[in-house]
């Protein structure tokens, strides 16, 4: 069955994401097509990116904290993510969590959940733009939560009610998605790279710490 993750993108103290997420996780809880979990950037302590090799050049992570945050999103098939507003840009540590992997991030969906003074809108038309880079099929649909009628004195959450259909239609894009992409996914876990028997490599293994790369994006 398909897997759905809904992402808090928040960690600051205080932060109204937790609300938002278990309002999106209950609704989509509902649904006999896909199982849905929590993730929660508080509980996965990333540093700043720390890995030495950038992540579009492979998955062989150096640190732990990247290896159990890789095995957590490579679980997933799609992703809603649930982010605020900060000086018109999604958080930092959202953009942070996104940039330590790659290739377990492509071939899914996703779809976003934004709140704030205008409902996040340009934050997630930032999110827009990084999932094309990482492949990912982002749906049209998205939910933009005010703090002014959304929340009661900008603090407790209670949505209103039109926002209820537009994240089930959502859903059912992401899902949709996320289940027209599973061939693509597929045939890339089943790639594997022939050695490279070039001099100097005796043990037939090319090492991708050492080979320039340049791909659209990054040039390291």
């Amino acid at each position: 069955m398909t897997r759905i993750a809904v992402i808090i993108g928040s960690t600051r103290p205080g932060r109204r994401g937790p609300m938002v997420a278990e309002w999106v996780y209950k609704l989509a809880s509902q649904r006999t097509d896909a199982t849905v979990d929590l993730i929660d950037l508080a509980d996965y302590d990333l540093p700043h990116l720390d890995e030495q090799v950038p992540a579009a050049m492979g998955s062989d992570y150096a640190k732990q904290h990247t290896r159990r945050w890789s095995e957590t999103i490579a679980a997933y098939d799609g992703y809603v993510f649930v982010t605020p507003e900060y000086n018109h840009a999604i958080p930092g540590v959202l953009k942070n969590a996104i940039d330590f992997l790659y290739a377990g991030w492509r071939n899914k969906s996703a779809g976003f959940v934004g709140y704030g003074l205008l409902g996040a809108t340009r934050a997630v038309e930032q999110l827009r733009l990084i999932m094309a880079e990482l492949h990912i099929a982002d749906v049209r649909d998205q939910i933009a939560l005010s703090v002014f009628t959304d929340f009661i004195d900008g603090a407790d959450f209670a949505p209103a009610e039109h926002h209820e259909p537009v994240l089930r239609r959502m859903l059912d894009q992401i899902i949709t998605w996320a289940d027209a992409l599973a061939p693509l996914r597929a045939d890339v876990r089943s790639q594997t790279r022939p050695p490279d028997h070039r001099p100097g490599h005796a043990d037939g293994a090319q090492d991708r710490r050492t080979k320039p790369f340049c791909s659209r994006g990054i040039l390291e």
